[in-house]
């Protein structure tokens, strides 16, 4: 099953404001996931099990490691107008402040300290690509937990970002250890992810 586009990029003219309305307003099955990506918004059928399985697993780290100030979210958006983008990763890290100060469904991505997004088999090039670039321009920290990866899932970290541009930080195959620097200063075990069923 593919990610669906449920409505065309606006006319000129209607901008940022009139893709967020579209955005807010599409009514999805409970579950799925809902993004504006290169000014077009889609819906993607919810995970698959071990997709949330691995979220899970990041998430107990995570929230076990980061300063008491900051938490981690699983359904918060993050807004790239710029890019005409509206992403939900499947885990984000930010201050609590900069998300309660924030009015709204979505906070600006130059919140995030981290972004942590698992591929489906359906959207895995919007995670390797699109959201890479777009990351790279406000988010310090990006660990991309490719399932799908051609070979052998992968779990690869991005960081010091550059002239919008991330530099690779450590690529591990999963089995193997992944660690975050500081901040974070913690290591992810792939070695528990669960393994893919067809």
């Amino acid at each position: 099953m593919s990610a669906l586009a449920v409505e065309p990029e606006p006319a000129m003219g209607d901008g940022w404001d009139e893709l967020v309305r579209i955005w807010e307003e599409t009514d999805a099955p409970e579950g799925c996931k809902v993004e504006i990506i290169e000014g077009v918004v889609t819906v993607a059928p919810p995970p698959a099990n071990q997709h949330n399985s691995i979220a899970a697993k990041v998430h107990r780290v995570l929230i076990r490691e980061i300063p008491e100030e900051w938490n981690v979210y699983q359904t918060l958006g993050l807004a790239f107008p710029d890019r005409a983008g509206m992403y939900m990763p499947d885990l984000v890290v930010a201050p609590e402040a900069a998300v309660d100060d924030e009015p709204g469904n979505f906070v600006p991505a130059a919140v995030a300290e981290l972004v942590v997004e698992i591929t489906s088999k359906w959207n895995a090039n919007h995670d390797r690509i699109v959201k890479l670039q777009a990351y790279a321009a406000a988010v310090p920290l990006y660990l991309l937990i490719d399932r799908w990866h051609s070979g052998r899932p992968t779990a690869t970290l991005y960081g010091e970002p550059k002239n919008g541009l991330y530099r690779v930080l450590d690529a591990v195959e999963f089995g193997r250890e992944l660690h975050l620097p500081v901040p974070f200063d913690l290591t992810i075990d792939t070695g528990t992810f669960p393994p893919d069923t067809p």
